[in-house]
């Protein structure tokens, strides 16, 4: 172990900066003669420094908000939006009451989501709106740390690059990589906590490049309240603390400048940044635990699940090759020169895209606990493998033997050949992602068929109970159905779809001058569900026994719509 050191720690970032800038002598050596404060080369070069620095961050933040805002409220919310809209509109005190029962998971998503509703409302554009803006900052936070590891790995090998400002380029990449990507636009524009927890993940990440070098508790304390805010809108966003750790064994800690104790290569004060996190978060896993069947539904992975997970991430199967391969350019470049010593951008990225779902995907053959949402704070990770990629072939011609040669131009002509390439590839994919079959369900369509065909006395049945929420994304027309099954609403059962009679004897008592049923239900296999308690095969019989037969049925994605009448 290596005792503590009280000396400051510089920043490398800074550092870096300042070594690029004397090499591409941007710095006068001896001025003739005093300059105006403002008005000198280094003051220039300074201001053009912040400028560039901003320009990083922010253009590929406004990037991920057009592209991610645009047609925001265009596809129909689905049933997760729906149970979303359904929670944040009840009191605050029946939102507590339903975590006790369900969902504490998404606890706190829910309580920010009932501060947003009461001020923007719970039309689709606004329930969408938090995504966005996490997002947003998630690109921002990508872009950051493309260019501070980009900026590490520079400082540790003091290649020449002429005046090519390898980490800027490098975290631009990376954020219009991730601005661009028709999944980030998927979570995006879905009301539920991904793109939070995305957020989150990689402001801990940057938080990481912050505090290792340095070692200063105040970084590692933010770190450890990021970190414990990842897990807190999903649990399993915890698992960047692991990739994080994967991180730090491969990064050299040879001379580190950070204050702290260490045990070989990671410092004490990160696992102490991590334990605190879990200590703080205990509570809620405690009764997640005991809400284990809120994913009993999940099956066992198999190949065809990473195949899916590939090309999700990736945006389409077309796109899965080109980023494959960029990716593996973006390894190169950065395992070569420096051979993993500094915390260069695939150090960082590549633990961050692997090990979660790697993770996941292996404790699900014993008990399934992997679905492809709950790794979604990954997608970060790829854009700065592919960001490095691209940036390494930009750099190709900034090496000098390339430039003696007079062949600078072939690297920068390929890359922007690459670039347009794939700006042409994004196009399909970003126009899929915003339609509503990129959802399971179209609950809006659901609607407008039950308003366009509903008559007054109808009757509906839930099979199984949790379609409930099928009718709650866009509910006017369900509520004027009568739901004779229905025992005690979802706000007075404190659940999310409410409870139904129990009794066969007393549903077919409340059959009364009954017409005609909707049978709604909405099953992935696009099948009619075999009704599998007591009450649900009464439903069915009494319709059997009423003389009903199928007067029409329709599909909104997965939802079914079965329509009876004699």
């Amino acid at each position: 172990m290596v005792p503590e050191r009280d000396s400051k720690a510089e920043d490398p970032v800074a550092s870096a900066s300042d070594g690029q800038a004397s090499r591409q002598g941007t710095l006068p050596v001896a001025p003739a003669r005093p300059a105006v404060a403002g008005t000198g080369p280094a003051d220039r070069s300074k201001g053009r420094g912040r400028l560039t620095g901003w320009l990083v961050i922010a253009v590929p933040a406004v990037t991920s908000f057009l592209v991610g805002g645009y047609e925001i409220g265009g596809p129909s919310l689905w049933r997760d939006e729906a149970y979303t809209k359904d929670a944040v509109t009840r009191p605050t005190g029946q939102i507590f009451t339903l975590l006790g029962h369900t969902d504490a998971v998404h606890g706190a998503y829910y309580l920010l989501m009932h501060v947003v509703a009461d001020a923007i409302g719970t039309s689709a554009t606004a329930l969408r709106f938090p995504s966005l803006c996490a997002m947003v900052v998630a690109t921002a936070c990508t872009a950051a740390i493309g260019r501070r590891t980009a900026a590490l790995a520079q400082q540790a090998n003091f290649a020449d690059h002429g005046r090519l400002n390898v980490p800027a380029l490098t975290g631009f990449l990376s954020g219009m990589v991730f601005a661009t990507a028709p999944f980030m636009t998927y979570y995006a524009q879905t009301a539920r906590s991904y793109a939070i927890v995305t957020m989150f993940a990689t402001i801990a990440t940057y938080l990481l490049l912050r505090a290792y070098p340095d070692g200063r508790w105040r970084w590692w304390s933010a770190y450890a309240a990021a970190a414990a805010l990842t897990g807190l809108f999903n649990l399993f966003g915890l698992l960047i603390l692991a990739a994080h750790g994967v991180t730090l064994l491969l990064t050299d800690a040879r001379g580190r400048k950070g204050r702290g104790r260490w045990i070989g290569r990671v410092p004490l004060r990160w696992l102490a940044a991590c334990a605190a996190a879990l200590i703080v978060l205990g509570p809620l896993l405690r009764v997640a635990h005991g809400q284990q069947e809120q994913i009993a539904w999940l099956t066992r992975p198999d190949v065809k699940t990473v195949q899916r997970l590939a090309e999700d991430f990736a945006g389409s199967k077309e796109l899965l090759v080109p980023f494959a391969l960029l990716a593996l350019v973006g390894l190169v470049a950065a395992c070569l020169p420096d051979d993993w010593r500094p915390l260069n951008p695939v150090a960082i990225a590549l633990p961050w895209l692997v090990v979660p779902p790697f993770l996941m995907i292996a404790v699900s053959y014993a008990k399934p606990v992997y679905d492809e949402r709950y790794v979604e704070f990954c997608l970060p990770a790829l854009a700065i493998l592919v960001g490095a990629g691209l940036a390494g072939i930009v750099r190709l011609a900034s090496a000098a033997p390339v430039r003696r040669r007079g062949l600078a131009w072939v690297p920068v002509a390929l890359a922007a050949v690459v670039v347009l390439g794939l700006a042409v590839m994004l196009v399909g994919p970003q126009g899929a992602i915003r339609q509503t079959a990129a959802r399971p369900d179209d609950l809006r369509l659901a609607s407008a068929i039950v308003a366009a065909n509903e008559q007054p006395g109808d009757v509906v049945f839930y099979i199984p109970l949790n379609s409930r929420v099928l009718g709650t994304g866009y509910p006017a027309p369900f509520e004027r159905l009568r739901d004779i099954a229905l025992a005690e609403s979802p706000i007075a059962s404190g659940t999310l779809a409410g409870t139904e009679i129990t009794s066969p004897a007393l549903l077919k008592r409340r059959f009364t001058d009954v017409r005609r049923v909707w049978v709604v239900t909405g099953a992935g296999n696009y099948q009619f569900p075999v009704p599998n308690t007591p009450v649900d095969e009464e439903k069915m019989a009494l319709i059997a026994a009423a003389g009903m037969h199928i007067l029409h049925r329709w599909l909104a994605g997965e939802v079914m719509l079965t329509l009876y009448g004699t």
